[in-house]
């Protein structure tokens, strides 16, 4: 487990009027790459960092950063359900998806549970500093597919071509559908997200029912299917 601080009082000085970001990430070479890609930078820094929801609710309350940027997929955890936790605790702190899952399930999400933004790792670093700043000065960063999507979702033109079956889950279901695809078992998958197995089980049941999936065979293969993809 990580949790680290940017701690030198050597750095002290260079450190002044510089952007403090928290980054949180289970990879330990993304999240290296990505931090030296911003201690690179004269506007920004990172003052922390953590791989698990409990270490970044505690890096965020002592660091006080003025961005976190956060993956969905953490050590012992759901970054859907952390970012909730932030925002409810903090509203005006920006925080910024930067992750490997597919925008087009899950950046939706990620606003509704109070992320300023979403950026594909895969992007080039010149797209997720622009996102960066682009959040820490307040506003909303999504590709331009994305938003052009969200924009026709608001006028009412999301037909059901464009919908995937998986926009059906809530995001519980749709934690439980990845780590599914990703060949966890029930234990694993409720030690994971701190449920019961009796939990998980259910939520088996509500994503076959609602992917008119019969078998948890079906739902394996399905799950592992969509995971190629994304």
């Amino acid at each position: 487990m990580v949790a680290k601080t940017s701690a030198d009082p050597s750095a002290a000085d260079s450190a002044v009027g510089k952007k403090k970001v928290l980054l949180v990430d289970d990879h330990p070479v993304l999240r290296e790459g990505l931090g030296r890609l911003i201690n690179d930078q004269n506007d920004l820094m990172v003052c922390g960092e953590a791989d698990s929801p409990p270490q970044a609710l505690e890096l965020a309350a002592s660091l006080v950063p003025d961005l976190v940027a956060l993956d969905l997929t953490l050590a012992g955890g759901d970054g859907l359900e952390l970012c909730k936790q932030l925002h409810d605790l903090y509203p005006r702190l920006p925080i910024l998806i930067v992750s490997m899952h597919d925008e087009s399930l899950y950046a939706e999400r990620a606003l509704r549970a109070g992320a300023s933004g979403y950026v594909m790792k895969q992007e080039p670093q010149e797209q997720v500093m622009a996102a960066i700043r682009q959040t820490l000065a307040g506003d909303t960063w999504l590709s331009d597919k994305m938003a052009a999507k969200l924009l026709r979702s608001l006028r009412g033109a999301k037909d059901s071509a464009e919908r995937s079956p998986l926009d059906r889950l809530t995001d519980r279901e749709l934690e439980v559908f990845r780590l599914i695809g990703q060949g966890l078992g029930v234990k694993s998958i409720a030690d994971t997200l701190f449920l019961s197995p009796k939990t998980v089980d259910a939520h088996k049941e509500h994503i076959k029912q609602k992917l008119n999936l019969k078998t948890n065979n079906e739902l394996l293969q399905y799950a592992i299917e969509m995971r190629s993809r994304s």
